[in-house]
């Protein structure tokens, strides 16, 4: 069928990212035969509905069951766009186990049963490429992977999902409210019908477990990574933020000190004057600090159809030019991460709190946080509103466990008209 310098892949997927591929690996065939002295040759194409009209490659065959790729011998490479875990994780499975290399852009895939997929890759040495799993289009895996191999990592942070940071920025833009904002996210394809993963956090954990997986060559359980998400985040609190010079995004942040790990997943109150909270819409963006390059700022396209499938393009040449190095790591088996108790982390924090227009409620909150040993940087009280007065604390660092026992202390009291709302924040240059 082709000459033996070409690759032959099989693709399952043909949805936004499939396609992007296919539009790519079109448009773009002559740059890529040119970088790597080979064509790539597509198969088979698999979908769900074969009596759909689709837009092919050129003598794609087009088949239903995935699987049947992997009994072709001719086929070199799988690349995996199905997402799930099921059958996207027996395909991969199945295809480093008869000798086939794997591009994935499946971050919940791999973060959740990676280390038996990496495992087998290495065993067999074979690849298995995900640069497309984390941040889209910008190229992180490899940064991080290749270009600071030769640096210690201290922390990783950074907006992990776009249709938190498309929403938080609409709702600090226009002062929409969060169900506004979600639907206007929806109806622009940012969205899922169902976006349970992107708005609690669960899309952006996803990735962070595989950063801190890629930055100090260890496993972190994803069910040990601390996750808070954004959903029915109140418009008043995006507006509290920017009048004391904040805004508010999702991120995820890794952080490797006193020889543990941190890893978490929450709304932050970050600089409005910070790089980072000038990133916008559906765009991610990533801080990497190393010993020997300092700060390191990477920022892009998070997800679509045609930067996503820049991605997945990229690793497939990485594997034409047999470059393409799964970890990073001799070792095959990574060990458990040492990972730090949440408890005992450090920052300022932000707190409204809903309360009762009564005598004495600034004392007893004063006290509770005196008791705790949190100080109090700065204390603002607006007018009495439908659900209570707010009263909006900014405290200096203190420690999860201070601020999780003072909540504690203040919701045992009868003071509250609503359940307090605590943020980090995060002091950026």
């Amino acid at each position: 069928m082709s000459a033996a310098k070409d690759l032959v892949i099989g693709l399952a997927g043909l949805g936004t990212v499939g396609s992007g591929l296919v539009q790519l690996l079109k448009s773009n065939a002559s740059e890529i035969e040119q970088r790597t002295g080979k064509k790539i040759i597509v198969k088979y194409v698999a979908v769900r509905d074969v009596n759909k009209k689709r837009d092919l490659p050129e003598g794609a065959k087009l088949i239903d069951n995935p699987l049947l790729m992997i009994e072709d011998p001719e086929v070199q490479v799988i690349v995996e766009l199905i997402g799930g875990t099921n059958l996207a994780g027996t395909l991969i499975r199945k295809a480093l186990e008869n000798g086939k290399s794997v591009v994935t852009a499946n971050k919940a895939l791999l973060a959740e049963k990676g280390e038996e997929l990496f495992t087998l890759a290495e065993e067999n040495n074979l690849f298995l490429a995900y640069e497309a799993s984390v941040a889209g289009a910008i190229p992180v895996v490899q940064t991080i992977k290749d270009s600071l191999a030769g640096n210690k990592i201290h922390n990783i942070f950074g907006i992990l999902n776009g249709t938190s940071n498309y929403i938080l920025s609409e709702m600090s833009a226009n002062g929409t409210q969060f169900d506004e904002a979600l639907k206007r996210a929806q109806e622009l394809g940012f969205a899922e019908a169902d976006p349970t993963l992107d708005i609690d956090g669960f899309d952006a954990a996803h990735k962070l477990k595989l950063l801190v997986r890629l930055a100090w060559g260890v496993h972190y359980p994803y069910d040990k990574v601390s996750i808070q998400g954004i959903r029915n985040m109140s418009a008043m609190d995006i507006a509290f933020a920017q009048s004391l010079g904040y805004t508010i995004k999702l991120l995820g942040q890794a952080e490797y000190k006193n020889n543990e790990i941190e890893a978490g997943v929450s709304p932050v109150l970050i600089p409005a004057k910070a790089i980072l909270s000038r990133v916008d819409g559906a765009f991610n963006a990533i801080h990497i600090n190393g010993n020997a390059v300092g700060p390191l700022f990477l920022h892009g396209l998070g997800a679509g159809s045609l930067p996503t499938a820049s991605a997945v393009l990229g690793d497939i040449m990485s594997i034409m030019k047999n470059i393409y190095d799964t970890t990073g790591y001799v070792t095959k088996k990574f060990p458990l991460a040492p990972i730090a108790n949440i408890d005992n982390s450090v920052s300022p924090w932000y707190l409204r709190l809903m309360v009762h227009d009564t005598v004495g409620v600034l004392r007893d909150v004063a006290g509770i946080f005196a008791k705790q040993s949190i100080s109090i940087a700065q204390v603002i009280q607006k007018k009495q509103q439908e659900d209570g007065v707010p009263l909006v604390f900014m405290t200096h660092e203190t420690t999860v466990k201070a601020m999780k026992n003072a909540l504690a202390e203040i919701k045992a009291t009868n003071i509250l008209n609503a359940e307090p709302v605590a943020f980090r924040v995060l002091e950026l240059a």
